[in-house]
């Protein structure tokens, strides 16, 4: 392994040794801990030193870096005390994620880090996130997010280089490749030599570089870095290197042949560097044992404060409020000025005004900007504030998202606009797993919007008219907002931009040209949560939302004798379950009206919950009336008879029977 110290000094030298030691003697110790029982699992980086801590060292600790598990140095690098790193390991709550998390599957506002979750690939449109926002402030800050050989598979991967490279990111796409995606080795991945290959199609500058070699990755980098930061654009950087240990210490390494074992060992980043520095005079062995002996006793010291902590002692609130950000609602009152528009008009108007309040906020999409959306909602938006708030995306709905998130992290608001809601299902992952959980895993919010056109009656066919809220009322830490009137969809948007926790706002396609309604022209607001009684009575409730609403009330109109509460939810999470037990217990009957499927559709939900709170109320069996359990079709006649809305008054009329 040959050096090259070009122009760092000996203390800088001396510096970086220090460095790659440090995460070397902690995983040791790790390793000790393991065989005691002390610590439950561990990802080795044992051979990989020299990436996590070159990288590391080349950032400014203003600089953002998205490490994965066996990134260590990652940490230590930015100095991060001990206890809390052990306490993190261990469970305790002075770690990053109050025990709800391992590993390094946290992040920290603090030391600007912001790891992983297991999925792998939406890191990397994080990092795409975090350097747009440092982009659109020319603050010259390049981040650098890491990632293993398996996961360049990943299509997050391909959809985060596409990103970047269209939009001139600079970020640091990191590949550690080790040579196995848990046992399966790179010739079972991928078929090209070399990784950094990979770079050429998305017009990305790419370089492999030896990742056992510290002075090598961090000169580089340190280059790299420089010229990122006079002109914006990404690298990939493929690091040759080798995992010396298991995948996790249970794994073990038997599939590894031992002569590539033995090639790798005498490749190590430590040894070979000590080795060097030792050569040129400038480690001495006095030195380096001194060295050893405070970094040990920093370990012994930092371990007795985590041993010493006490175990954690679940409490139910202290677990569910922490699984959303608070949010202090402020209400915003209008005037007296009205004008009679559609849905469609009252979504616009209210980004429209949001954009011109928030200055931070960056809406993106396919084709959103020149063109306007699908719908036509952000049309001359790009004149009004610009291409970089305004964002025409590739294909990508996953690292889009996940783009999203990362400008929340770095001090930006988010909207992400689904074409059609049905395509959500390519996002799925970082909604529902990063967006939904980051709050609750290490307190960090995520301050996305997503937009969602959905619904049928439009024959548009089984991709383009499913009303999919299901996907997201079952998975805490998501909002879900579903209006059904001009005025409610402008208020109800506003307050979703402004609430600091992931918000699915859903638009009924069919509600944006076919509904009127007087809106305010001032900007307003209206609390998520809250239910909107529309009609009341006493023989029965009817629960609907979205374009159900308006279904219930042409039946109403056409039976005036219904004495019915009809309730629009507006909200659907948060539940306005007051208003609901209030309106049950007052009629005693009830009936959920929802567009979606029947089988694990809301309605269910809202039925056990009556059925748990109200049952001495009921007058009648809670009645649910949904739409086929069918992908919905395209003709007319088909559509017709799958949706909700021709078989609600029959059933209404069996339950008044009762």
């Amino acid at each position: 392994m040959i050096f090259y110290r070009q122009n760092l000094t000996d203390a800088q030298l001396l510096d970086l040794y220090k460095k790659i030691l440090k995460p070397r003697l902690i995983e040791e110790k790790m390793l000790i801990l393991i065989r005691q029982g002390k610590v439950s699992k561990w990802f080795s980086g044992i051979g990989q030193e020299a990436i996590a801590v070159g990288v590391t060292a080349v950032l400014d600790e203003s600089e953002y870096v998205l490490p994965m598990h066996r990134n260590l140095g990652v940490f230590t690098t930015r100095n991060i005390p001990l206890h809390r790193l052990f306490s993190q390991w261990q469970g305790k709550a002075n770690g990053f994620t109050k025990g709800r998390d391992r590993s390094f599957h946290f992040g920290t506002q603090e030391y600007k880090i912001i790891g992983m979750i297991s999925h792998l690939g939406p890191q990397l449109g994080i990092a795409d996130g975090i350097a747009l926002a440092n982009k659109l402030q020319n603050n010259k800050k390049v981040t650098a997010v890491f990632t293993g050989e398996g996961a360049t598979s990943e299509g997050d991967f391909h959809e985060a280089l596409n990103i970047a490279a269209v939009w001139k990111l600079p970020v640091m796409f990191v590949i550690e490749n080790n040579g196995y995606g848990l046992s399966t080795p790179t010739n079972e991945q991928y078929l090209c030599e070399n990784l950094a290959d990979k770079g050429i199609g998305y017009g990305i500058k790419s370089h492999i570089i030896d990742g056992n070699n510290i002075l090598e990755v961090y000169n580089k980098l340190a280059e790299l870095k420089e010229q990122m930061q006079r002109d914006p654009h990404p690298v990939l950087l493929e690091f040759k290197t080798f995992r010396m240990r298991g995948h996790e210490e249970a794994s073990g390494t038997k599939y590894v042949p031992q002569e590539l074992m033995d090639e790798w060992a005498a490749k190590d980043p430590v040894t070979n560097y000590r080795n060097y520095l030792t050569e040129k005079g400038i480690l001495t062995a006095e030195y380096d044992a001194e060295l050893h002996n405070e970094i040990k006793q920093e370990i012994d010291e930092n371990l007795a404060i985590a041993n010493a902590e006490p175990e954690i002692v679940p409490t139910y609130s202290g677990e569910l409020d922490d699984v959303y950000k608070d949010f202090e609602y402020e209400e915003y009152t209008h005037g007296e000025e009205v004008k009679n528009i559609r849905f469609i008009d009252a979504i616009r108007n209210g980004l429209e005004q949001s954009m011109w309040r928030n200055k931070n906020l960056v809406i993106m999409g396919q084709d959103i900007a020149e063109y306007g959306g699908a719908f036509k909602i952000t049309e001359g938006f790009v004149d009004a504030f610009g291409k970089d708030r305004v964002r025409n995306t590739p294909i990508c709905e996953s690292a889009v998202v996940s783009a999203g998130m990362g400008l929340s992290i770095n001090g930006y608001k988010a909207i992400v606009e689904m074409q059609f809601a049905d395509f959500v299902s390519t996002g799925f992952n970082p909604i529902v797993n990063l967006l939904a959980k980051s709050h609750y895993r290490w307190g960090e919010k995520a301050d996305v919007v997503v937009r969602m056109p959905c619904g049928g009656g439009t024959q548009a066919g089984p991709f383009h008219s499913q009303t999919n809220e299901a996907w997201f009322t079952k998975t805490p830490g998501l909002k879900v907002v579903y209006p059904a009137f001009p005025y409610d969809a402008k208020g109800l948007l506003n307050t979703s931009i402004n609430d600091p926790n992931p918000v699915l706002f859903f638009e009924h396609k069919q509600l944006y040209r076919s509904i009127y309604q007087d809106v305010p022209t001032d900007y307003y607001t209206i609390p998520l949560g809250k239910a909107a009684v529309l009609k009341e009575g006493n023989s029965v409730t009817i629960i609907a939302f979205g374009a159900t609403v308006h279904w219930a009330l042409e039946t109403l109109a056409s039976n005036p004798q219904i004495d019915a509460d009809l309730i629009d939810l507006r909200t659907l999470m948060p539940l306005d379950t007051e208003t609901i037990f209030a309106s049950v217990k007052k009629t005693g009957k009830v009936i959920i009206y929802q567009e979606d499927t029947m089988f694990g559709g809301i309605a269910s939900d809202i039925s056990a919950l009556i059925m748990e709170q109200c049952f001495e109320y009921l007058d009648g069996p809670v009645k649910r009336v949904a739409s086929l359990d069918s992908p919905i079709p395209f003709t007319k006649a088909l559509e017709d008879q799958f949706l909700a809305k021709n078989r609600f008054e029959e059933v209404l009329f069996d339950l008044l029977k009762y």
